[in-house]
């Protein structure tokens, strides 16, 4: 009995041993430690009051890895920072990722300790007070990507050295009193560069002339790149006293031709002239001639000269297309909605040249081009399983919804083999095309205003849908996103297309990347599989990743839990496009959009929030930024636009209940 009891307790002992080792782990002890040494030395605002009974990986701008083990991130930006950074204290976080300081009043020369930080991927120190020559520990971080040091006291050379940051892509110097000549070797993926207002002098490196003139505007003695040609070392030599004409020989000069031979080649060059002009008007006559013994007796046949005709017909009686009687004129025809401006008819359309712009889940979109210059997308769809009545009346439901973030129906058709839409034709393309068209050296970036626009945008047309439509999408995904040619606003097109399909998705209707967990089950959407796959578009819009594309299977990358897992692993420098890693002081911006993404692509349903609190949220963003009008525009989408109506009660969902 004594044997049992003591093993039992041994056991006990253990137990609690094991769980005060993980307790110790789940908390960075060290770590939290070099924080506090750091902020009790440092004079500061109240903005920064770290409580230290509290976890280290809860103060306020501090971010710990996934175990709490260690402080990864560290962003300070504009908090009243006064005076130099403390050795022996920063530099203890050995696992830091990011580090932001700027926009304070910190002074001095870099610690030296800071060559401590080898995991070190994003400096930002720009807007404070330091001085001294450039940091060259900074050089010896070879995994920095990020490195901001403009506006402060720096002075001396920019080293030779920066070249063994063969991984950055962003170098910001500008606003200092660096001095000398710009090392004539940069990182190779160096992207975004700016010098300006220093005292730099010489000649700019080959390699940096691909840089506009304002990144180094203000250094009055640097030329050459983008900046007025440098002026010679050595002056030109005086120009040679000018030589008499060599005489050329006798045997060299040509003969001038005879009056006889300048006659005769005239008279042939003319005859030659004639015979092709007489030749064209033959060819001409005959071509003519031709096409009227070839011209077809068919009311809707139309020259294929501009582009493929919009053939509908092909497995459909005359009177099932045209309407060979008035009756069935009446039945089988295009079915406008009011107010849309537009006077074509069927006839027109079948007569227009049309151009396949793309094969989707639920059919083939075509860019039509009638005769009179107006031009139209027509959408041909598959697989429709309701009967006329239901079909007219889902359209009906759609054609109603008005908002200048959902794309209009203009009109529909329905006969027994064919139902089509007719929407407008965007020439802006989609976000798909935008997002993931041709990278090279011709692209032109879609930077961050622009695609947190297209979110907000794109989810006040969605919050519109649910409130005042009462519809799911089911199928958001960034090739249904449209965009305006001014302005890159969203225009969400397909929607209301589910209940054609009797309430079951079509083969293949979901990319799965896009898709939520509980559609493999259900096989129906909702309001929250909504939000998931527009939480899916965020992810897409911030990494510049397509969850179709087959990176990770056949059936697409499984965009959220990658994010998850490169946030776990590496912070959220590895996570954005590096297209927006190019531009500077949007990094808070975009890990505020990442939290919403992540918050939509929450497992469980009821944990996602509302589309009308996504728009809530999106605004939010921008409220620092003179973005009124995104603000009004988010409330408007609460209210439905212009519209009385009241939106319908739903249940109140979870707010974001972390960080990404």
């Amino acid at each position: 009995m004594t044997l049992i009891l003591n093993q039992a307790l041994l056991e006990a002992v253990f137990f609690l041993l094991l769980l005060g080792g993980c307790w110790v782990r789940s908390e960075p002890t060290q770590d939290k430690q070099a924080l506090l040494d750091f902020i009790s030395k440092v004079p500061h605002e109240s903005r920064v009051q770290w409580n230290e009974s509290d976890s280290a990986c809860v103060w306020v701008g501090v971010e710990c890895d996934a175990t709490n083990s260690s402080v990864y991130y560290l962003r300070l930006p504009g908090v009243g920072l006064v005076g130099e950074i403390p050795p022996n204290t920063l530099g203890r976080l050995k696992q830091l990722r990011v580090l932001s300081l700027r926009s304070n009043r910190l002074s001095g020369s870099i610690p030296a300790e800071f060559s401590q930080l080898k995991l070190l991927r994003s400096l930002y120190l720009q807007g404070n007070q330091f001085s001294g020559e450039f940091p060259t520990e900074i050089t010896e971080l070879s995994r920095m990507i990020r490195l901001d040091l403009s506006s402060n006291n720096f002075s001396g050379p920019i080293p030779f050295s920066i070249n063994n940051l063969t991984r950055l892509t962003g170098l910001f110097l500008g606003n200092n009193s660096f001095s000398g000549k710009i090392p004539s070797t940069t990182p190779p993926g160096l992207v975004d560069f700016n010098v300006a207002n220093n005292n730099l002098n010489g000649s700019i490196p080959s390699i940096l002339a691909k840089f506009p003139a304002s990144a180094f505007a203000g250094n009055v003695d640097l030329c050459g790149g983008p900046l007025p040609p440098c002026n010679p070392f050595f002056p030109s030599p005086s120009p040679s006293p000018t030589l008499p004409p060599i005489l050329t020989p006798p045997h060299k000069k040509h003969k001038k031709l005879s009056t006889a031979a300048i006659i005769a080649i005239s008279v042939a060059g003319g005859v030659l002239l004639l015979l092709l002009i007489l030749a064209l008007i033959f060819l001409l006559l005959r071509k003519k001639r031709s096409r009227e013994t070839t011209k077809t007796p068919k009311p809707y046949a139309a020259s294929r000269a501009a582009g493929p005709v919009l053939d509908i017909g092909t497995s459909s009686s005359k009177d099932d297309i045209t309407g060979g009687s008035t009756d069935g004129a009446e039945r089988n025809k295009l079915i406008f909605f009011n107010g849309n401006g537009y006077s074509f008819d069927l006839e027109d359309l079948l007569r227009a040249s049309a151009e396949v712009l793309g094969k989707g889940s639920v059919g083939t979109s075509y860019k039509a081009v009638l005769e009179e210059g107006t031009t139209v997308v027509v959408k041909r769809l598959k697989d429709v399983a309701l009967g006329k009545k239901e079909f007219e009346q889902q359209m009906q439901i759609i054609g109603k919804l008005q908002h200048e973030n959902l794309l209009p129906l203009r009109a529909f058709y329905y006969s027994k083999d064919e139902k089509l839409l007719v929407c407008d034709y965007m020439p802006a393309g989609s976000l798909s095309a935008l997002l993931h068209g041709s990278r090279g050296s011709g692209r032109t970036p879609l930077d961050w205003d622009s695609r947190i626009k297209i979110a907000s945008s794109a989810a006040r047309g969605l919050a519109h849908l649910h409130a005042f439509g009462n519809l799911p999408h089911g199928n958001i995904k960034s090739s249904n996103v449209l965009l305006k040619q001014d302005n890159l606003d969203a225009c969400i097109s397909e929607y209301g297309l589910n209940p054609l399909f009797s309430g079951m998705t079509p083969p293949n209707h979901r990319i799965m990347g896009y898709r939520a967990p509980e559609v493999l089950e259900s096989k129906k959407v909702t309001f929250k599989s909504d939000v998931y796959s527009f939480g899916v578009l965020i992810l897409e819009l911030l990494t510049g990743k397509s969850p179709s594309q087959p990176s990770l299977g056949d059936e697409g990358i499984d965009l959220p839990r990658w994010v998850q897992s490169v946030v776990r692993e590496e912070w959220t420098a590895e996570v954005f496009d590096v297209e927006l890693m190019r531009q500077h002081n949007v990094e808070e911006e975009m890990v505020q959009l990442l939290q919403i993404g992540m918050a939509c692509v929450a497992m469980v349903p009821d944990q996602r929030p509302a589309m009308q609190e996504v728009v809530r949220m999106i605004g939010e963003i921008k409220r620092d930024d003179n973005d009124d009008a995104l603000r009004q525009s988010s409330d408007d989408a609460l209210r439905g636009g212009s519209d009385s109506q009241t939106p319908p009660t739903e249940p109140r969902s979870s707010s974001p209940g972390g960080t990404a």
